[in-house]
C-alpha cells in the first residue's frame, strides 16, 4: 500500500517550525530529509524514524517496523499530533546522522 499525499502534507505541516525539511518520492512513499540527512520517512502512512540513540532515548516504548521488506527496522512516530516534540526529537536526532555520501560523477 503507498503512502498518501494527505498523510505526507499532514506530517510536513507538523514539521513546519523545523528548517531544511524535504522530501522526495520514492516508489509511492516519501523519503523525508533534515538538510540533506535522511532522518525518516513516510511509510503505508507511517512516520518513521531512523532509531538514532537520541531518538530511542526521547521514545523508549517505540514500536520497531520495517518500512519495507528487507529494510532496516526504524521507529514508529505515534506522537505525530505533538509539534513540539517532533520538533525536539528531529534537532535531537540530526547530529547523529549520517552525512549523505557523495554521488561518484
Amino acid at each position: 500500500m503507498a503512502s498518501s499525499k494527505e498523510y505526507l502534507d499532514y506530517i510536513l505541516e507538523q514539521l513546519s517550525e523545523l528548517e531544511g525539511i524535504t522530501f522526495k518520492p520514492m516508489m509511492g512513499e516519501y523519503i523525508l530529509y533534515m538538510y540533506g540527512k535522511i532522518f525518516g520517512g513516510i511509510y503505508d502512512d507511517r512516520f518513521l524514524v531512523k532509531p538514532t540513540k537520541s531518538a530511542m532515548a526521547m521514545m523508549p516504548d517505540a514500536v520497531r517496523e520495517l518500512p519495507y521488506e528487507g529494510a532496516k527496522e526504524m521507529l514508529l512516530v505515534d506522537n505525530v499530533d505533538n509539534r513540539e516534540f517532533l520538533k525536539e526529537l528531529l534537532t535531537a536526532m540530526f547530529d547523529e546522522l549520517p552525512v549523505p555520501k557523495q554521488k561518484k560523477k
